[in-house]
C-alpha cells in the first residue's frame, strides 16, 4: 500500500491520496460474490426439503403450526444468542445488546418485507398469523424494550419481566 504525503505550512503531513490497491479489485469482489452464492444455494435447496421434514414432524406430534416459524426463528438465531450470551458473560454488555438488535432486524426489517414483496410478485397470499393475543404480547414486549433500553442501567428485573413475556407467548403458542 502507498500512500502520498505532502507537508503543509505547519510541517505535519497530510494524506493526499491513495494507491489503488487500497479498494477491492473487481476480480476479488466477483470471487467473493461467486463464493458467498456457492456457500448460500446448498442452504437454500436444503431448505425446501427441512421444512417438509418440519412440517410433517409438526403434524404427527399435533402441535399447532405455529411451531414451525418458532422453530425456523430458533434456527435462525441460534448463532447469534450464542454470541451473545457468551457476550454478555464476559461483561460485554454493548455488544450482547448489538447482537440481539442486530438479529432482529435483518428478520423483522429484511427477512418479512422480503416474503411479503414475494408473495406479491408471486401472486399468493402471505398470512402472517398474528392473533389478538399475539399482537397483545408484542406492545408488552415494545414497552418492555422501551424501559429497558431507555434507561441508564438495566436491571434483573427487566430481564425477568422479558423471560416472562416469553415464557407467556410460549404458553399461548400450545393453549390459544
Amino acid at each position: 500500500m502507498t500512500i502520498n504525503t505532502s507537508t503543509d505550512t505547519l510541517g505535519q503531513e497530510q494524506n493526499v491520496g491513495t494507491s489503488a490497491s487500497d479498494s477491492p479489485s473487481t476480480r476479488a469482489l466477483v470471487i467473493r460474490s461467486c463464493v458467498l452464492l456457492a456457500l448460500i444455494l446448498p442452504i437454500v435447496l436444503l431448505a425446501h426439503d427441512l421444512a417438509i421434514v418440519t412440517d410433517y414432524g409438526i403434524a404427527a406430534s399435533g402441535a399447532p403450526i405455529a411451531v414451525g416459524g418458532v422453530l425456523i426463528a430458533i434456527i435462525v438465531f441460534t448463532p447469534e444468542s450464542i454470541t451473545a450470551v457468551k457476550a454478555a458473560m464476559n461483561n460485554e454488555m454493548q455488544r450482547a445488546v448489538n447482537l440481539c438488535l442486530g438479529a432482529f432486524v435483518s428478520t423483522a426489517g429484511l427477512t418479512v418485507p422480503a416474503v411479503l414483496i414475494i408473495g406479491l410478485i408471486t401472486g399468493k397470499q402471505v398470512v402472517m398469523g398474528i392473533s389478538n393475543a399475539d399482537t397483545t404480547l408484542f406492545i408488552i414486549t415494545a414497552a418492555v424494550s422501551m424501559l429497558t433500553f431507555n434507561g441508564q442501567r438495566t436491571s434483573p428485573i427487566q430481564g425477568y419481566l422479558h423471560l416472562t413475556v416469553f415464557a407467556v407467548f410460549g404458553l399461548l403458542l400450545f393453549y390459544p
